[in-house]
């Protein structure tokens, strides 16, 4: 396979263009889905698909794989040669597994940091959701459990989690868009310091 792309770059932007725009599509519904959020939305975007992917990322996509198959991957398979002539198979396997458990643990906290932190703002700030008996009751649970509910506080406060994703956001009963960020005003979210014009 890899030799199908070695001298087609047009082939493999066109690989990279398709497999980013499913990954991004797929990634974006289960998101959706899942955490009942959004974690970005191209609906303003030119010849956008239900506001998941557009042309203009899609496209991006597609110089990325360009880009990381012909300047970032000889590097990477260079440094994992090197690799495997000064350490065993064993250990780099035994590497491998653990940083790829460590990602995975990663990625489940990150969707229960957004759940629980989609959870609080619902209730706290009184959004009219369509699934509100549902979140009430988790958010009764939560509190319920002072361990869980101080770990939560602690780990994954307000402005820890309005400070990693400045524009999650959520859809209320009448399908207006809420930005969390605007519920919390006391707190600056990192990107209005680089494209904030004040």
């Amino acid at each position: 396979m890899h030799g199908y792309f070695d001298k087609n770059n047009f082939k493999l932007f066109l690989g990279g263009y398709v497999i980013g725009t499913l990954t991004e599509y797929i990634l974006s519904f289960l998101i959706e889905v899942i955490l009942e959020t959004n974690w970005w939305d191209y609906s303003g975007k030119i010849l956008n698909i239900n506001g998941r992917v557009c042309l203009l990322y899609s496209i991006f996509w597609g110089i990325l794989t360009v880009f990381l198959v012909r300047k970032v991957n000889p590097k990477i398979d260079n440094l994992c040669n090197k690799l495997q002539e000064k350490v065993s198979k064993k250990f780099l396997k035994v590497s491998v597994s653990i940083i790829i458990v460590f990602l995975a643990i990663d990625c489940l906290a990150t969707c229960y940091a957004q759940d629980f932190f989609i959870t609080r703002m619902v209730v706290e700030k009184n959004i009219p959701v369509y699934n509100q008996e549902a979140i009430q009751s988790k958010y009764d649970k939560i509190k319920a459990n002072k361990n869980l509910d101080n770990f939560i506080n602690r780990v994954w406060g307000n402005k820890k989690m309005i400070k990693t994703f400045p524009n999650i956001k959520i859809q209320d009963k009448d399908f207006n868009t809420i930005y969390l960020h605007s519920l919390l005003p006391e707190i600056e979210p990192y990107y209005v310091k680089v494209f904030d014009k004040k």
